[in-house]
């Protein structure tokens, strides 16, 4: 096992661990003798892999997913004074992304069942300026994608799928993100992919995908290769501003270690998480999530809802699990709690996510994480119940 990140010492069990290999070492090792190690062959291996792995006409890897998103609002020609619906319940990023296209964030509620987000709320969202929806396939999962995209058409609305947590997820066996105009991946650490940093872009539109790969680079008209396959390497034009957002040869070469194993990463992942279904079963006020044997989970998160009758409450439980050496988290603080962002909250309430936020817990999950571990955790969730 590794040491824990924070060096606490009480903590002998921690929320995840990443798996880099053997293979993973080797690969990264040999691309430093590379004379190139940015936009080389490594990122185009990469993206092209991944392109068969998701079947999508086009995969752009860039930076991180924040990177990912605001490239696609930015593709997709979202701008100064545009509204884009997102889930109260998703990561920073979602609005940190439509903030740097000067466009407004519009916070919607999700079902109260599920992690989603409401389609009444979000119909009651929708103004003149509405000019986007940014779905989250949150914990692995694949969210109400159908309805999202009636409610798109009928709205002449883009979609921006958010599979930060869901490589490996599928729909109707499309791999999440080829279903909206693009799909954004994370390779965090915690991720079921790693890059350590890194994200993605998939999309079948060529002109999205072309409009990515300029602004990835500056706004360059012509990529690394093409400037040194010219007669002057410095000449190319900018027609619009763009961002550093490349992903080097390193973490490419990361990326396509981990992406040959991602079918068994993610088997490993599903098997943690149904010991956990099958050992926490019928505990009261403990409400597991919908995955039993779900071929559409990649299986990313395991988060358990905590309510009456427990005996302990949400908080109660991370405190009692912390004091035994556990450490787990909640994903995530609703996007209305941060003072950032508490004036992009239209009239409508949000109140689902308020109540859910209050319950979620994530236990420990990564794919070589033992039983031991597991026992622990479920021993102390045990201890407690009715």
């Amino acid at each position: 096992m590794k040491k824990d990140f924070f060096k606490d010492p009480k903590i002998k069990y921690p929320a995840y661990e990443p798996w880099i290999s053997d293979e993973d070492r080797k690969i990264v090792n040999e691309t430093l003798n590379q004379s190139m190690l940015t936009l080389g062959p490594q990122l185009e291996k990469f993206e092209s892999d991944f392109c068969k792995y998701t079947n999508s006409k086009y995969a752009i890897a860039v930076s991180n997913c924040t990177a990912a998103l605001h490239l696609s609002l930015k593709a997709l020609g979202i701008k100064d004074g545009d509204e884009v619906i997102i889930p109260d319940l998703t990561f920073v990023a979602d609005t940190n992304a439509i903030l740097a296209c000067n466009a407004k964030p519009v916070i919607a509620d999700i079902n109260k069942d599920d992690f989603f987000l409401s389609i009444s709320n979000v119909k009651k969202n929708i103004s003149k300026k509405t000019k986007a929806i940014i779905p989250v396939h949150i914990y692995g999962q694949v969210c109400n994608i159908d309805e999202i995209i009636d409610v798109a058409k009928e709205n002449d609305l883009k979609i921006i799928e958010d599979c930060a947590h869901a490589i490996g997820t599928f729909h109707n066996s499309k791999h999440v993100g080829t279903i909206g105009d693009t799909g954004c991946f994370s390779f965090y650490p915690t991720k079921n992919l790693t890059t350590a940093e890194g994200g993605m872009v998939i999309t079948n539109s060529k002109k999205i995908a072309e409009k990515v790969v300029q602004l990835r680079s500056h706004g360059m008209t012509k990529s690394l290769k093409n400037r040194y396959s010219a007669e002057y390497p410095w000449v190319f034009d900018i027609l619009e501003p763009g961002y550093n957002y490349r992903l080097d040869e390193l973490r490419s070469a990361l990326g396509i270690s981990q992406l040959k194993r991602i079918n068994k990463i993610n088997e490993l992942r599903k098997n943690a998480a149904l010991y956990y279904h099958k050992k926490l079963q019928n505990i009261s006020g403990i409400i597991l999530p919908d995955m039993v044997n779900d071929k559409t989970h990649s299986y990313h998160l395991y988060t358990i809802r905590v309510k009456r009758p427990y005996k302990l409450s949400r908080n109660q439980l991370f405190k009692k699990l912390k004091d035994n050496g556990i450490r787990t988290t909640v994903y995530w603080l609703p996007i209305h709690k941060y003072s950032a962002y508490q004036k992009y909250i239209k009239k409508f309430n949000i109140k689902n996510t308020t109540e859910i936020y209050n319950e979620i817990l994530s236990l420990p999950l990564f794919p070589n994480i033992s039983k031991k571990h597991q026992d622990n955790v479920i021993s102390v969730i045990k201890k407690f119940k009715n």
